[in-house]
Parts: structure tokens; sequence; C-alpha cells
């Protein structure tokens, strides 16, 4: 499982290469793209990260907190906090690797034309999990507003 905070930079390491598609294009010329979605508001953030490395056997990549997220440049605002679930897409290219509009698929679907080598293509899905994000400030997850009672009697106050 992840584990992240909201409002924060996080690094993850997972086992992508056991999983590999595209084993026809050297390791360099391929990116994951992710996938977050919130259990509790379905809420969907895609991310590629702002800096991968492929080992042997597993794979790092940075994510950078920025309250305005930018898929390409593994910016996210993973709010609200709790769990969330990730999926983990391969994407490879055959010439040029460039993580930005046009040239990255945005989502697991996205189809880049015309073709082009310089043109990511999603191949597939490589690992999925759990993950919990905390809250950083205790005002993110759930925040309660008090209610004064009324002053007057004979009533029944329950609250709003």
């Amino acid at each position: 499982m992840i584990q992240a905070i909201t409002e924060t930079n996080f690094q993850v390491s997972l086992q992508t290469e056991d999983n590999r598609i595209d084993t026809s294009v050297d390791k360099t010329l391929i990116r994951h793209l992710f996938k977050f979605t919130n259990d509790m508001d379905k809420s969907i953030v895609y991310a590629y990260a702002f800096k991968e490395g492929i080992e042997n056997r597993y794979t790092y990549f940075r994510f950078l907190y920025n309250a305005t997220p930018d898929i390409y440049l593994g910016r996210v605002d993973l709010k609200p906090a709790g769990y969330w679930k990730y999926e983990v897409y391969e994407v490879s290219w055959t010439g040029t690797v460039t993580i930005s509009s046009g040239f990255a698929p945005a989502t697991e679907t996205d189809v880049l034309s015309p073709p082009d080598p310089d043109k990511g293509v999603v191949q597939g899905l490589v690992t999925k999990g759990k993950m919990y994000v905390a809250d950083a400030s205790g005002t993110a997850q759930v925040q309660y507003t008090p209610y004064v009672e009324p002053t007057t009697t004979n009533y029944i106050y329950y609250g709003q």
C-alpha cells in the first residue's frame, strides 16, 4: 500500500519490470501514467511522475504537491484525504519521449493521432493497488461547523 500526506510531495516504489508489456523498446522509452481514484467521492486524478527511474525490478516515482495540478509535470493535489485506488499504465515511445500535451496520452484510453514515433502509446495496465492519503492540516478530510442552540424555550433543537 502506498502512503502519502496531503499537501506534500511523495515518492513511490512499485514493481513494474516483471509486468512490462512492450519489451520491444528499451526501458528508457517507457513512462508510466498513474490514475488515482478517490474511494469517497470517486474523483479521478491522472499524472505522470515528476521524476521516474526504472531499476532492475522496480520503478520509483516522485510526485510534487501543487494546488494547481498538472498531469504532465507530476503535480498532484490528492484531496480529500482518505483511501484512493491507483492504477499504473505503461506508455511507450519508439522515438523521442516527450511528456507534454499532444505527445503523451492523458488517460488510459487516449489515442494520439496521427501516429508518430514521438507520440506515446498506452500499452496496458502493469499494476494497481490501494493508497492511503493522510490529512496534513486536519481540515481537508472533514470539517465540522458548530451550531448554536436556539435561545428560545419550548422547542426541541436537533441541529442542521
